[in-house]
């Protein structure tokens, strides 16, 4: 079992203050991977306090010298790449091809497209009325990274932060901190100048509130769940700090007729199932138009059938597990909401697939004559389950959709062109995906209403870690 107790602040691996051990554990098998240590109010001063001086002088650094610094953390990364997969199959239980393909893949797809948008990002600017336009970083940024898709986050929040001039203070999930601790010794080995970088273990009620809240902290970048994410817009409120969010989701998929239903509606499913359902902008809610629903529901039967869970360490496209018992218990109490409030039990359903004793494994779940108000299709389930709800025409399809208190993602599947820019024009969705159009590095990942504020990745991730500054000059004689 590995000793990780220690945490990086000002260029060091030093110990906590006061130790506080919590065992890291692999969700396949339920024994321990790791001992940290969780963090105190007191560790966070010290890790702001090296990142306020670090300030002083890396907020002068140059786009030339901070670029050759991600650039030396990008070669880095990519060498490193096989160790940091196996930490994630170990620690969050991605099967081994997916975390190889997709988890890590995020840390060179995140950090190039910010070295790129850092090249084309204007720092100083003339607007047409004469004056002069000056972006500057915003200054010691806390980030509060998940579990789930680990290393994005941290991607999405390190790297900017870096980019822009900034330093930063990350609190990685407790869950899942050995690829955090791995990507700390990466910057180090990059030659980022102590204090820029520093993290810290800990919890969210702990760790996570106190540098929510530090006096010395100018903004706070948060990933998570939406009550987590009030929690900390309210800890930052009395010191008004800058505060991005990126929260849960509830994302409906609209199937319309003349969609390739057999190539679509598999797709869909695959990707509701993807990384154990465990992402915030999973396809969660299939709204099926009425005319090819029971097509739909003999697809989903057979497609759903033949997913298959398995252990993380083999190649495969199989399930995972869930990252701990807390989300495993959450998850069968809903799919047990689901069967009590009248919704039909197409494929799965409660306790663990069969042959699977250890491990955090659930039964990939799909649910079909769904109404909107059920719990399976208002709640974040976070798990690989599917909700199939009927419509009758597109104005009942986009009211069903938007009736969600989430807006991070969305997805329409036609072969109408003029309908999918119609119909995803009138979606509340930060995101929308047309046909499996995906995700591409460098534009903005962010969501409407419960789903947070401000975005990530390219031009839009930088300009949420810089603050803008106008330069009056008088008037020409």
């Amino acid at each position: 079992m590995l000793d990780k107790r220690k945490f990086y602040i000002n260029g060091e691996w030093i110990d906590p203050i006061t130790q506080n051990d919590l065992y890291v554990l692999n969700p396949a098998t339920e024994k321990p991977l790791a001992v940290i240590s969780l963090g105190t109010a007191e560790d966070i001063d010290r890790a702001v306090a090296a990142a306020k001086n670090a300030f002083t002088t890396y907020s002068r650094t140059s786009v030339k010298e901070r670029l050759a610094l991600l650039e030396a953390l990008l070669a880095i990364y990519q060498r490193r790449y096989d160790e940091m997969a196996e930490t994630i199959t170990a620690e969050l239980g991605a099967p081994k091809t997916m975390s190889r393909e997709q988890q890590v893949d995020v840390g060179v797809g995140h950090l190039q497209g910010y070295i790129d948008a850092l090249r084309s990002l204007n720092m100083r600017e003339k607007l047409p009325n004469g004056d002069t336009l000056m972006r500057e970083p915003i200054g010691v940024c806390g980030l509060i990274t998940p579990w789930n898709w680990p290393i994005n986050q941290i991607a999405l929040k390190v790297v900017p932060a870096l980019a822009t001039g900034c330093t930063c203070v990350l609190k990685p999930s407790e869950f899942t901190p050995l690829n955090a601790m791995l990507y700390a010794e990466m910057i180090d080995e990059a030659g980022f100048p102590p204090g820029v970088f520093n993290l810290v273990n800990g919890d969210g009620i702990h760790a996570g509130a106190a540098l929510s809240r530090h006096k010395d902290v100018d903004m706070v970048s948060f990933t998570g769940s939406t009550r987590a994410g009030i929690a900390v817009s309210k800890d930052a409120a009395d010191t008004v700090k800058r505060v991005t969010l990126e929260l849960g989701g509830k994302s409906p998929n609209i199937v319309f007729a003349d969609a390739d239903i057999e190539e679509r509606v598999r797709a869909s499913i695959l990707e509701c199932f993807n990384n154990s359902g465990q992402s915030c902008d999973a396809p969660t809610r299939m709204l099926v138009e009425r005319s090819v629903y029971d097509r739909v529901v003999d697809i989903a039967r057979r497609v759903g059938g033949e997913a298959k869970v398995g252990d993380p360490t083999r190649e495969g496209s199989h399930i995972g597990p869930l990252v701990s018992h807390i989300q495993y218990e959450r998850v069968q109490a809903l799919i047990e909401a689901g069967v009590a409030e009248g919704a039909i039990l197409l494929v799965g359903g409660p306790g663990k697939p069969e042959g699977f004793g250890a491990g955090y494994f659930v039964k990939p779940t799909i649910f079909i004559d769904v109404d909107n108000s059920m719990r399976i299709a208002r709640e974040e389930v976070f798990g690989p389950v599917l909700s199939i709800i009927p419509f009758d025409t597109e104005e009942e399809a986009i009211a069903i959709a938007n009736d969600t208190t989430y807006g991070l993602a969305a997805y329409i599947q036609t072969d109408d062109p003029d309908r999918a820019q119609r119909v995803a024009a009138r979606l509340r969705a930060g995101m929308v995906h047309i046909n499996g159009g995906p995700h591409r590095y460098g534009s903005p990942f962010g969501g409407y209403k419960q789903s947070g504020n401000g975005r990530e990745g390219g031009i839009f991730g930088l300009e949420d870690f810089l603050e803008v500054k106008t330069v009056h000059l008088p008037d020409a004689a």
